[in-house]
């Protein structure tokens, strides 16, 4: 049996949040710290439902890191593969506190500071999924680190997984970064994209249809498309396409950090060995408890009730 639930490599930072809800970052005064970064996110959340996570991210010598080291120590995530340098303070991004998708500003520093060292074959040897995001593939040195640990990774047997996080705002070079997607998407990885991050990264709208194989082309069997509030659809190259409608919820109180939710219980039923009309049930489950609660999830989730729900 492997030890290791879940690698997530990639970024750590602050998320500074706005306090008022639906405010534009230019009229918002006042801004509260959390610990944030997508992979950050996934792992702390892998945790809080029982599962063995360890980070592979860097973060600067400074309070800030500090904090983000107390934070992750706290939440039972096992920090012994961060890089703390001296040679960046730790990233920020200002996010505004929305119930649709946030705006932010990012404030890059310490954060693609990974290099191979932190995570040798025997580590990996030991995990049974390799988590990263588009975020983190964005930048070197952490991009080099990512694509040739993956594909050490895919060696070895482990499930790739990825969040096609692309913002051209963090991503300038579309061109550079299909080519950097394209690389990675060769390991077949588990592929999680909104219909945001497609608009962002195609320039335009385009069908499910156009999605799906796009992705399925570039080597990913499963990719998952997340519509917000108009559901989840899922395309299997061996199970075919399959919707599920969105979980009806009373009140959103922050979408920030609700796809990472959602990917947690995903990735947390494929290990259960579920199907993958329950992973996208336990996934919407988790994402729906995330939008109705302020920063990061609940301490004491109930997993068995998450699952049962499905």
């Amino acid at each position: 049996m492997k030890p290791i639930d879940i690698i997530c490599i990639g970024e750590v930072l602050i998320d500074f949040i706005g306090h008022e809800i639906n405010t534009s970052i230019n009229k918002t005064k006042d801004y509260h710290r959390f610990l944030g970064g997508s992979p950050t996110n996934v792992a702390v959340n892998a945790s809080r439902l029982g599962m063995n996570a360890v980070l592979v991210a860097a973060c600067g010598k400074d309070g800030l890191g500090d904090y983000i080291l107390r934070k992750l120590k706290a939440r039972q995530v096992n920090t012994s593969l961060i890089n703390v340098t001296a040679l960046a303070p730790t990233s920020v991004i200002f996010v505004s506190k929305s119930t649709e998708t946030p705006d932010f500003i990012a404030y890059r520093q310490a954060d693609g500071e990974i290099y191979e060292t932190q995570l040798p074959d025997e580590i990996l040897n030991q995990a049974k999924i390799f988590h990263t995001t588009c975020f983190a593939l964005s930048k070197n040195p952490a991009r080099n680190t990512i694509l040739n640990r993956a594909r050490k990774a895919k060696e070895l047997g482990l499930q790739l997984s990825i969040d096609l996080n692309f913002s051209e705002r963090i991503w300038p070079d579309r061109t550079e970064a299909k080519a950097v997607i394209k690389e990675f998407l060769a390991n077949d990885p588990l592929v999680k994209v909104s219909e945001d991050d497609c608009f962002r990264l195609f320039g335009e709208t385009k069908t499910e249809s156009y999605i799906f194989e796009y992705f399925h082309q570039l080597g990913a069997s499963t990719v998952c498309l997340t519509k917000g509030k108009e559901g989840v659809a899922v395309s299997d190259k061996e199970e075919g396409v399959m919707f599920q409608e969105a979980k009806k919820i009373q009140e959103v109180k922050d979408a920030t950090g609700a796809g990472d939710a959602f990917w947690t219980g995903f990735l947390y039923a494929k290990i259960a060995q579920k199907s993958l009309e329950e992973c996208i049930t336990v996934a919407q489950n988790l994402a729906a408890i995330k939008l109705q609660t302020l920063g990061t999830l609940p301490e004491n989730l109930d997993i068995l009730k998450i699952i049962q729900a499905s």
